[in-house]
């Protein structure tokens, strides 16, 4: 059996005389001139650099599931809908990460507190952030489960100030109890490292509610997660099909796919050379026809390039992976420095309007 996976490259500033020969991103503000066409067949991997301008052509001979991929690259992503707030997703959001946890591996305890927690949310979503990413739960590695009414009970009362003030909410968790909490208070989106796997009522609550959600790919559990990952051929492809699994799950449980995002899940049971190969492949994700959310901030990977930097000194690293992945059209960054990561994207739609204004 062959597999075709579709990688948009060589990417160019504006599309302005270049007709037939580049393509838009996802309906954002990136365009590509070339895919880079990944071909395994019998556990061998070949590839070929094929122009923008050649695939119409050479789409009849590869079949229906590279032309539906090559469909998905090619659309636009619909908006958020929360409620009465709509999130755009034709540029890049900044969400704010808002953890509720005395244990998180970057800012452990900074927030456990209500007037700590909504000050700081509102702080965020004052500076720029689409989206407050509330949890509740740590997920760093050798984390131990918590829980499900203690999670409640450190999510649900930010939440409820922030929601009520209109920010816009996504709830970081994989339970169904907390979500459906969530849920009770406000329309939110529902964030779940599981990808909806950990619990089995998570789907069917998130399908009954409408809301949208955040698949994250994973490897094992916070506590074993960084103990040895491998993966079977390139990290790339296997996170992209078990992820294309997940949404078709997610389907089947009746969650339509417009309201489906992805998430690749930095530093969730891969190396430091596993996070790399999934950075710099990321428009990869874009075949999967949903939105894709990259949460690198402050992770692990920034301190093994960088001498052993702490959580807390890694603002350098977060925003060069934030641009890297605005750069190949990533829809949301989530991110714990949200007026630094917002003056960067600032500084690059800048750039990619003065490039896209066409010259007299």
């Amino acid at each position: 059996m062959t597999r075709i996976y579709l990688r948009p490259t060589a990417f160019v500033d504006a599309p302005f005389g270049l007709d037939g020969q580049v393509a838009r991103l996802a309906g954002g503000l990136v365009w590509f001139s070339a895919v880079e066409l990944i071909r395994v067949e019998s556990g061998r991997r070949s590839l070929e650099l094929v122009p923008v301008a050649d695939m119409e052509g050479l789409l009849p001979t590869l079949g229906a599931d590279t032309a539906q991929a090559w469909a998905n690259l090619t659309s636009p992503r619909m908006p958020l809908t929360l409620g009465g707030r709509t999130i755009r997703l034709d540029q890049p959001q900044v969400m704010g990460i808002l953890n509720v946890t005395p244990d998180s591996f970057s800012d452990g305890g900074a927030h456990d507190d209500l007037a700590r927690a909504t000050a700081a949310g509102f702080a965020m979503a004052e500076a720029g952030a689409a989206l407050i990413d509330i949890g509740g739960e740590s997920m760093r590695p050798g984390a131990q489960a918590v829980w499900e009414q203690d999670e409640i009970s450190r999510v649900i009362p930010p939440l409820r100030m922030l929601a009520g003030a209109g920010t816009a909410i996504s709830i970081d968790t994989r339970k169904a109890a907390v979500m459906e909490a969530a849920l009770a208070e406000a329309p939110v989106m529902v964030n779940d490292v599981s990808a909806l796997s950990w619990d089995p009522r998570a789907a069917e609550i998130v399908a009954r509610s409408g809301a949208p959600v955040v698949l994250m790919h994973h490897q094992g559990t916070p506590e074993t997660m960084q103990q040895n990952p491998v993966y079977d051929g390139p990290v790339l492809l296997a996170v992209y099909d078990w992820l294309e699994t997940r949404i078709a799950a997610a389907l089947e449980a009746g969650i339509r796919r417009d309201r489906i995002l992805v998430d690749p899940g930095i530093g969730f049971g891969k190396t430091v050379q596993h996070n790399l190969d999934l950075m710099n492949g990321l428009a990869l994700f874009h075949g999967l026809g949903c939105p894709i959310v990259l949460g690198a901030s402050r992770k692990r990977m920034i301190g093994a390039l960088s001498n052993e930097a702490p959580a807390d000194q890694r603002l350098g690293g977060s925003i060069a992976l934030a641009l890297k992945a605005m750069e190949q059209g990533a829809q949301i960054v989530r991110v714990h420095d949200v007026p630094e990561t917002v003056q960067a994207l600032k500084v690059w739609r800048g750039l990619r309007d003065a490039a896209l204004t066409p010259q007299s």
